[in-house]
């Protein structure tokens, strides 16, 4: 498949792009400085903004997919759906949160006590950014949540998938490892489950 991948820059759309490469597929990366992505085979680097709608669309033509790995804090729901709608690609995977992610009914892990102040404003945007896409009745949108602690780790294709809710384990912790999300997001790209549905992934 020919995916475009906007933020291949970061630590999650690194881990990505290197998962959606060792499957096979042909990857564009989308950054605003392509200076900093290394040559691969199979990858082709284009500058572009997810907040600039007329300047990413002509990159996007063309493309099976779109993965969204950029900041929420940086990047609107609505300019980028606008985007991927005008170049004709089908589908939007968006590599989300966890602060949106349910710990009991109707409260979200974000207004929880143990919560930190230092991610909020990441945490809200992505509240926000989620509640666009759910009312988006065109692009078929995915929006993967990662667990509580997600960070760079071991790829070892060993995890659990689920809803709306936060997974923990036995312990009650809460996390991924930042290359086995990459897993579950390219397994999504490969076989869809998860049509204009928000799911988490943890241990």
């Amino acid at each position: 498949m020919k995916i475009a991948l906007i933020g291949i820059t970061g630590r999650v759309g690194s881990r990505v792009a290197d998962e959606l490469l060792k499957r096979g597929h042909q990857v564009t990366g989308i950054a605003r400085n392509p200076a900093e992505v290394n040559e691969q085979p199979g990858l082709a680097v284009r500058q572009g903004d997810a907040t600039v709608p007329e300047g990413l669309t002509p990159i996007l033509v063309g493309h099976d997919a779109v993965i969204s790995a950029t900041r929420f804090v940086s990047a609107d729901a609505k300019p980028l759906l606008a985007a991927v709608k005008n170049a004709g690609v089908p589908r939007l995977l968006v590599v989300g949160g966890a602060g949106s992610l349910l710990v009991a009914p109707g409260k979200m892990l974000i207004d929880t006590p143990e919560f930190p102040d230092a991610y909020k404003p990441e945490a809200r945007a992505g509240v926000v950014f989620l509640d666009t896409l759910r009312q988006e009745k065109v692009v078929n949108w995915t929006f993967l949540s990662p667990s509580a602690i997600f960070e760079p780790g071991e790829r070892t294709a060993n995890f659990r998938v689920g809803d709306d809710h936060l997974l923990a384990d036995e312990e009650g912790k809460s996390w991924i490892s930042m290359e086995d999300y990459a897993i579950a997001l390219v397994d999504e790209v490969e076989s869809p489950r998860h049509s204009r549905r928000r799911y988490t992934v943890g241990y």
